[in-house]
């Protein structure tokens, strides 16, 4: 037996950029240790499952190591494969709740909940393993956001991985305002999951944009995460509620063989 399998670059238009993820289209649910064992082949950020529940997809996303709660990219990523298959739309039932997305103007939008950032004192030895001072710390449901004084900073940040793996956190974002066509920028470390720097992150863009929206004056942005690879991302705060836009390009279509047991 074989399954549809994809590997899309997600928050760009050119194939190599972005942050690539792994799309697996299951006809059924499958046993949570064989899609670990798919996510830690594929060794991407993470690798998205999706089955029929319904008018909705069920959406599990993994990285090589753990199961998470909220993906953006493979959220993105999912959408492109599913209407390159002819879907006008996307429903998608996740560990965050329902979750869609639509086409906007030759772009993807993702419907998911804002993580608002507070004001919090950094884990210890975190400033140490940034090499560089923060001009303030938060937290988000997930992560600790710290603030650089520029661009030039999150860009040239060179963190002690092995240290903020031993942290108490899920994962830390750096960000800035923008100095160069963006609103802000920013760069995403998860080393405690398996990533030591992920390329672009939707789910980090829940908590940068409230943010600031409240620095800015702005509920509209266009950010630009600056990882090696590096991805736009256009964000719209709504309430409760983070519009996440971004574009997705695939590189790789192929199957997956799946064992027969009996």
């Amino acid at each position: 037996m074989s399954l549809p399998l994809f590997q899309v670059d997600a928050f760009t238009d050119t194939p190599f950029r972005g942050n690539p993820a792994a799309v697996c289209l299951l006809h059924a649910p499958a046993p949570d240790p064989w899609m670990q064992g798919v996510a830690a082949e594929m060794n991407l950020s993470e690798t998205a499952f999706l089955w029929r529940e319904g008018d909705a997809w069920r959406l599990r996303w993994f990285t090589p190591r753990v199961e998470v709660d909220l993906c953006g990219h493979a959220t993105l990523a999912s959408a492109h494969v599913l209407f390159a298959r002819g879907e006008s739309g996307a429903r998608f039932l996740t560990r965050s709740g329902e979750l869609s997305a639509a086409h906007r103007g030759g772009w993807i939008e993702l419907d998911f909940p804002a993580l608002p950032v507070r004001e919090a004192t950094p884990p210890a030895r975190l400033q140490a393993a940034l090499g560089i001072a923060a001009v303030s710390f938060g937290r988000s449901r997930f992560d600790v956001v710290a603030e650089l004084s520029s661009e030039a900073a999150v860009r040239g940040l060179q963190p002690d991985f092995a240290a903020l793996s031993a942290l108490d956190m899920r994962g830390l974002i750096v960000t800035s305002r923008g100095a160069s066509g963006y609103d802000f920028v920013s760069r995403c470390f998860f080393p405690a999951v398996g990533i030591d720097e992920d390329p672009v992150t939707g789910s980090a863009h829940c908590a940068l944009a409230p943010y600031w929206a409240e620095r800015l004056g702005r509920t509209e942005m266009t950010a630009y995460q600056a990882s090696p690879r590096g991805g736009e991302v256009r964000v719209r705060l709504a309430g409760e509620r983070v519009f996440l836009s971004g574009q997705a390009v695939t590189v790789l279509e192929g199957k997956l063989v799946v064992p027969v047991s009996g």
